[in-house]
């Protein structure tokens, strides 16, 4: 059975004194012992403080992008290296918001994952439609493309999770129904036994992400092919966040 994973996208939010505050809070409330796989992914300029602050608790620390050079001439950039240097296991790629408001390619996307495996980090790669796109009913056809042209022989399905987040549900307070999450993480598990094989496809972990909240986590992740969440805004209140996590320890 696949452990459920919950992660939060901070995004552009916070200073350093409200994160630390986000996490004593989280600490607070969620045991070291809890069944779910947990990390946050904080702004570049939080990592460190939130890294230490972290200690001792069953949190993870992410970033929510990297470049895919190791060095060199590339301003505003950051490195995997960088991250694995100020603590980060993980890191963000390929969020709807780097694809659609900063133009991120999946040849870029491909390239970043593979540095970012390389680095020794784990890899959250995301994935999903826009509105027109689903109403389309283009959903399939878009997450081929997004998943065959990024993955394939050259990326470990080890160190990588994907989470489908329909773009018309992330920050809009319309969620994917249950059945519709399922549909989509069933057609992204399909497509991976194709690319890799089944075991590579059953072992593969699928979060959903996109206007989670502690009202809705548990049924969603009772779908069998949903394999956690990938939390935006509610990730940013201590206690909906453990709501979602507490959704996830309840999931069957």
């Amino acid at each position: 059975m696949r452990r459920k994973f919950v992660a939060g996208n901070w995004k552009m939010n916070l200073n350093v004194a409200k994160a630390k505050a986000l996490v004593e809070g989280l600490k607070a409330k969620i045991p070291a012992s809890v069944p779910v796989d947990l990390a946050v992914f904080p702004p570049f300029t939080m990592l460190s403080a939130v890294g230490e602050a972290l200690k001792g608790s069953a949190i993870k620390l992410g970033a929510q992008n990297c470049y895919f050079e190791p060095e060199g001439a590339f301003t505003g950039e950051v490195a995997p290296g960088m991250l694995v240097d100020v603590g980060c296991e993980l890191v963000l790629i390929g969020h709807s918001e780097r694809r659609h408001i900063l133009g991120e390619t999946n040849a870029m996307l491909k390239k970043k994952i593979v540095a970012a495996l390389a680095a020794g980090l784990k890899v959250i790669y995301c994935v999903g439609e826009k509105l027109d796109e689903r109403e389309a009913g283009g959903t399939e056809a878009v997450l081929y493309q997004q998943i065959h042209e990024v993955l394939g022989p050259d990326v470990d399905l080890a160190n990588v999770v994907i989470a489908y987040e329909p773009v018309w549900a992330i920050g809009t307070g319309r969620t994917a129904t249950p059945d519709q999450a399922q549909e989509a993480h069933a057609y992204i598990r399909r497509e991976i036994g194709k690319l890799y094989n089944s075991q590579a496809a059953q072992t593969l972990r699928i979060q959903y992400g996109g206007s989670v909240k502690a009202s809705n986590a548990k049924e969603l992740m009772n779908q069998p092919d949903v394999d956690g969440a990938l939390v935006g805004g509610a990730s940013l209140k201590v206690d909906e966040f453990v709501g979602i996590i507490e959704g996830a320890a309840a999931a069957r």
